[in-house]
């Protein structure tokens, strides 16, 4: 989820001292590959349980490091992005997948507790959300499903759920993971990936912009260290590269850009560039990958009321700006329709909530530059204050914005014709057909037209080629639920990478995921109830304009640590007030 940087220039090698120390680290991590082989379940659970309980001493220090190099002073309502985007995803993660691994211990599956379904296309639909009471509560009205390829039987589902612990001995090697820089709960989590679903040892590179998180890692990660299967590496772009091509080094897992990805796999400049091109590598090892991509959000036309009208803008808004707009599955492209006649007021409503939206530090390296490079490509487009809002792009000549991840406050309007389900299909046509990358897709629309479209939706979102599709939610909802999977729709290569390869999270360990499907509520509460949407939820804590986000967000991850019945009431009460 990093930016996409241009190609840097070629790197020199670390000194001396510098690749002693980076040897070490890996001989230290070939001994402890052996340590984990020997290492049984109960034990690899109970190592995910001192990480959990470590993650909940130090979230205070782990939010206050965060936001110190993203700029975000004290008592900020966007602190709130912090406690949910940091300790949280680690917190209910190591929870999830601690399920899972004694689900195995007591020679189960670990889907064993899950309904599964069916999808279009064949489709085993794994229901990963809601899973327990708790969820039904806190995320009432949402709901998500990881869906497996076409073919892939029920039987096979349970059989291959597990992934490297289901043959725990069986160890794959010493690997790395490069840090991301934005979304601070990243880099545990890929570790956590690496050791329970492939057995392999991990050395974690962090992004030099999260350095200061470096003491906190450390600590949270305390009981992988000392058992000798993780070791945490600083530094820049000279210490990496010699990581990745490390003799010993059999796996790289990175979060970055498709650019950054080309730099690491086939080198820089014009030599790189003929690498790809003749299609050989300069690194010759088996990389996964998360690596963004431009993510639409496809707004079905439909008779909305005012509230709806903001509430959405508030959405879509939310989509684009959280993290600044330093994220991966931001949202960068709004798709309408032309010939829907509340159009001219939703687009109002989205320039006003992007004024009203708080203001924030551009922390991520080359923002600025960004924006200006889409102020240059479309010079008409709308500032508001430091964001770019670029109406009026032609589907036939849409310029950098479809092809560019701009991982900056970019926001285009794309607008296509037809009714709803004219322009559902020419929507997911072009999504599919014109959008560069494939991490996650969002798309709005009203129950009323949700119900006339029947299946025809079911076989939209089927159709759409994205990791999280999200109905009426943001597909940042799917990285936050544990047992979904997160990544690109599969398929991709490294000569042409899209969105990444592999995917991460996904507690259940399910075998080849083909996608996360989520879905959430037209409407907060209370306006949902009196419209008869089965959902309790308010304005979510993660929107930009909730003006509770970081109480909100302490609670949740202090409910986490220590899930209670009656930590609920203080959740609820602050949730409501936002």
């Amino acid at each position: 989820m990093t930016s996409p940087t241009p190609a840097p220039t070629p790197i020199p090698a670390p000194t001396a001292e510098r690749t002693e120390g980076i040897d070490r680290i890996v001989d230290e991590l070939v001994r402890g590959e052996a340590a984990w082989a020997a290492c049984g379940l109960a034990e690899r659970r109970t190592l995910l349980e001192r990480v959990h309980e470590a993650t909940a001493a130090r979230a205070e220090a782990w939010v206050r490091a965060a936001a110190a190099y993203k700029k975000l002073p004290d008592q900020d309502a966007l602190l709130g992005e912090e406690w949910t985007s940091g300790p949280y995803p680690v917190l209910i993660g190591t929870s999830a997948l601690a399920q899972s691994v004694r689900a195995l211990e007591e020679g189960r599956s670990p889907v064993d507790d899950f309904s599964l379904g069916r999808a279009p296309g064949g489709r085993v639909a794994v229901r990963v959300l809601p899973h327990d009471t708790y969820d039904r509560l806190l995320l009432s009205g949402f709901s998500a499903e990881v869906w497996m390829p076409p073919g892939v039987t029920s039987d096979a589902v349970r059989g291959g759920a597990g992934l490297g612990l289901r043959r725990p001995e069986e160890t794959g090697g010493v690997g790395v993971v490069l840090g991301a820089g934005n979304i601070t709960s990243i880099p545990v989590l890929d570790v956590l990936y690496e050791l329970y679903a492939h057995n392999r040892v991990v050395a974690l590179k962090l992004n030099p912009l999260t350095d200061g998180l470096h003491d906190v890692f450390s600590e949270v990660l305390a009981p992988l260290i000392e058992r000798g299967v993780v070791r945490i590496v600083t530094g820049g772009a000279d210490v990496g590269t010699y990581l990745v091509h490390h003799p010993r080094i059999r796996h790289v897992h990175m979060t970055g850009s498709a650019l950054t990805h080309d730099a690491i796999v086939y080198g820089t400049g014009a030599e790189g560039a003929a690498r790809k091109q003749a299609g050989t590598p300069l690194l010759d090892k088996d990389i996964t990958s998360e690596l963004g991509g431009v993510s639409p959000t496809i707004v079905v036309p439909g008779t909305w009321s005012e509230a709806d009208l903001r509430f959405q803008a508030e959405h879509v808004v939310t989509q684009r700006l959280h993290n600044g707009g330093y994220n991966c599955v931001a949202s960068q492209v709004v798709v309408i329709s032309s010939d829907w006649p509340q159009k001219d007021r939703f687009l109002e409503q989205l320039r006003a909530v992007l004024a009203e939206a708080p203001q924030r530090a551009a922390y991520y390296p080359g923002s600025d530059e960004r924006v200006g490079q889409a102020l240059t490509a479309y010079p008409d487009a709308r500032r508001i204050g430091e964001r770019l809002l670029v109406e009026g792009l032609d589907e036939r000549q849409p310029g950098p914005a479809l092809t560019t991840e701009y991982f900056a406050p970019v926001l285009g309007v794309l607008e296509l014709p037809g009714d709803a389900r004219q322009f559902l299909d020419t929507a997911v046509r072009t999504a599919n057909e014109k959008f560069t990358g494939t991490l996650g897709v969002n798309v709005i629309a009203h129950p009323r037209t949700i119900a006339e479209l029947g299946e025809a939706l079911e076989l939209a979102i089927a159709e759409l080629r994205y990791g999280t599709v999200a109905l009426n939610a943001w597909t940042g909802l799917g990285y936050l639920t544990a047992r979904a999977s997160w990544g690109a729709f599969p398929g991709h290569t490294v000569d042409d990478v899209q969105s990444g390869i592999g995917v991460v999270h996904n507690a259940v360990l399910l075998d080849g995921p083909e996608r996360t499907v989520v879905r959430g509520p037209f409407r907060p509460a209370p306006r949902s109830v009196l419209h008869g949407e089965l959902s309790m939820s308010p304005k979510p804590p993660w929107f930009v304009t909730n003006r509770t986000g970081a109480g909100t967000g302490r609670l949740l991850v202090d409910f986490a640590a220590r899930p209670r019945w009656s930590a609920l009431p203080k959740i609820f009460a602050s949730a409501l007030r936002g």
